[in-house]
Formats: C-alpha cells, sequence, structure tokens
C-alpha cells in the first residue's frame, strides 16, 4: 500500500507515519524544503517537496497513492488570513490535484477539528447530526477544508475526522500547560468540561476510517469516550509530573489581555498558545463530543485512558528534557 502523507513533520503526522509503517504501508511524505524532520529521521519513507498552498507544486506529487492521508494545517497563526490559505485554499488544492491526477485513490482522509463544530450546545456532545458552528477563525477555516474535501467526494472517496484536543508525547500546545502546572499554577476561568484523545489511538482511528467502505463519504468524532472537567485534567497532569498546583482563578472579561501579552511575546516559528483566537474558544466552557458513530460504523474504540495518556506524555517530556 502506497501511503502520501502531508502534516507528516508534525506531533500528529509523525505518530502516524509510525503507526502506518507498523502496518506495512510504504509512505511518502510531502514537505517543504524548510521542513523540521526531527521526528522522521532514521524511518524507512521518501520525501516528495510541496506546498499545499502552491497548488503547482502538487501536481506531480499526489499521483500513485493508495491513500492519502492530509494533516498538513496551521492550528496557530499571528495572521488569522494565513488558517484560510493553509487550512481552507491548501485543502482545496490538495484534493483537486488528487482528483486531477489520482483518480484510482483509495481513501482520501481529511484531519479537521471538533473547532469546526464550534463548542457544544446545552452541555451536550457534539454529534455527526448538529450544525457547525465555529467560533474561532482556526475553527472557521478547518471547517471550508472540510467543505472543499466534500466537493470532490464524488471524484474520490473521502473521509473526515474531527478529534476534541489531542495530547501525547511531542505535542507543544498541551505541554504548555504541563509546565504551567510543573511551577505550581493552575489558570482557572470556572469549571470547564471537554473531551480529550490520546494520540495513538487518533492514529489507529483514522487508519481504520481509510480501511472502512462504510466510512466513505463520512465525517467523524473520535475521542475515549468520556468528559472530563478543567479540575480533571489539571488533578491528572499534577499527578503525572508530582506536584501540586495553586488554583488561580481568572474572570473572562480579562482573558483577551491574556492572549495580546501572549502573542507580543510569540514569533512567527512560535506562536504562544494563548493567543487572540484560541481565547475565542476558551471562553466557551464545554467541548465534547460522541464518537459513537465511530464505534459503530468502523469498530473504534479508545484503548489509552487519561492516566496513563498523561503519565506516558509526562514521561516523554522528562526524558527530552522539556520538563
Amino acid at each position: 500500500m502506497k501511503t502520501l502523507v502531508t502534516g507528516a513533520t508534525g506531533f500528529i503526522g509523525s505518530h502516524l507515519v509510525e503507526e502506518l509503517l507498523k502496518k506495512g504501508h510504504s509512505i511518502t511524505c510531502l514537505v517543504r524544503k524548510t521542513s523540521d524532520r526531527r521526528w522522521l529521521e532514521g524511518r524507512d519513507i521518501s520525501f516528495v517537496y510541496g506546498d499545499c498552498t502552491k497548488k503547482e507544486s502538487l501536481t506531480d506529487a499526489v499521483s500513485g497513492f493508495d491513500y492519502i492521508f492530509h494533516l498538513a494545517g496551521l492550528t496557530k497563526a499571528r495572521d488569522e488570513k494565513d488558517f484560510f490559505s493553509v487550512n481552507a485554499a491548501g485543502t482545496e488544492n490538495l484534493i483537486r490535484a488528487a482528483t486531477e491526477k489520482n483518480p484510482d485513490l483509495k481513501r482520501f482522509v481529511y484531519l479537521s477539528s471538533l473547532a469546526a463544530t464550534g463548542p457544544s450546545r446545552n452541555n451536550a456532545p457534539a454529534s455527526e447530526g448538529i450544525e457547525p458552528k465555529p467560533v474561532s477563525s482556526y475553527g472557521k477555516s478547518k471547517l471550508e477544508g472540510e467543505q472543499a474535501v466534500l466537493k470532490y467526494k464524488n471524484a474520490v472517496p473521502v473521509t473526515i475526522i474531527r478529534p476534541p484536543a489531542v495530547y501525547g508525547p511531542r505535542d507543544r500546545d498541551m505541554y504548555t500547560f504541563f509546565k504551567m502546572l510543573k511551577k505550581g499554577i493552575f489558570l482557572c476561568w470556572g469549571t470547564c468540561y471537554y473531551s480529550l484523545l490520546y494520540v495513538d489511538d487518533l492514529v489507529r482511528g483514522a487508519i481504520a476510517s481509510a480501511e472502512s467502505s462504510a466510512a466513505e463519504g463520512q465525517i467523524y468524532y473520535l475521542s475515549d469516550g468520556k468528559i472530563y472537567s478543567n479540575e480533571e485534567i489539571a488533578a491528572v497532569i499534577s499527578s503525572a509530573i508530582g506536584t501540586k498546583a495553586l488554583r488561580l482563578r481568572i474572570p473572562k472579561f480579562i482573558m483577551p489581555l491574556f492572549a495580546g501579552i501572549g502573542q507580543k511575546f510569540s514569533n512567527k516559528s512560535n506562536i504562544n498558545i494563548i493567543n487572540k483566537d484560541k481565547i475565542r474558544e476558551l471562553q466557551h466552557s464545554c467541548w465534547t463530543c460522541d464518537s459513537s458513530k465511530a464505534k459503530n460504523e468502523f469498530g473504534f474504540i479508545s484503548k489509552v485512558g487519561i492516566k496513563e495518556g498523561m503519565r506516558w506524555t509526562a514521561d516523554w517530556y522528562k526524558i527530552h528534557q522539556w520538563l
């Protein structure tokens, strides 16, 4: 099986490559010449140069593959227009190239996000039947990416995955909260509720969806099946790193101020997770989803619970001297 992965140099993408190799796939990674390949070093994989924002660079990059997993995208941006250039237009460029140059493709899997749906309504976990109402530019751009993919579903078979917050080794976003808790600080703006998913479960689920005929043309949420409060998450992380954190309550109305400060001290290559766009999401208290459809249609079951997942993540951070 020949498989193309975009976003392979990132947190989730590098784990996906590892799992695909275990399953016997022949992997090619679409990368830019400036991409940091540290997590892919020593792997038996090939590389092809291309940029999803430049359609002409994709023409010769997408041919001859059985599967394409499209994970490349921006989760943070200094200029919000960049979200739409990469996550929306870039996705359309890639799938259009695939339909033109690889009509025999077995599956195009697009990694979207719960942010494309928006926060839970009436505290009920999101299911695939509800109308998406994203609240952030990131979420809106991911939804536009989904719409681009679905436009071509009659030309090539597609599947869309909407994970909630994903964590695990190599992740830099959750790492921010590990660092805060390591310093004994738990910033809180009221009780919030989240669905979570360990990265290994996400990549297994994404691959299972690609292999399932039932998943063709479908959208799925994947989660570990539980809902956690921010207090529970903080307690599990604190236990994993062996610290106790002081809870500091922040009024919601001053959260944009913290975002502005965070952005001021970030740079183009390292934008703080606490930024103005992310605050639009964090001001909502319930980000949960129901993965029953994935379980019923292609047998998705999460294997990693929050305690072991956070412990493994903390151990990785310690081993690599991030903590």
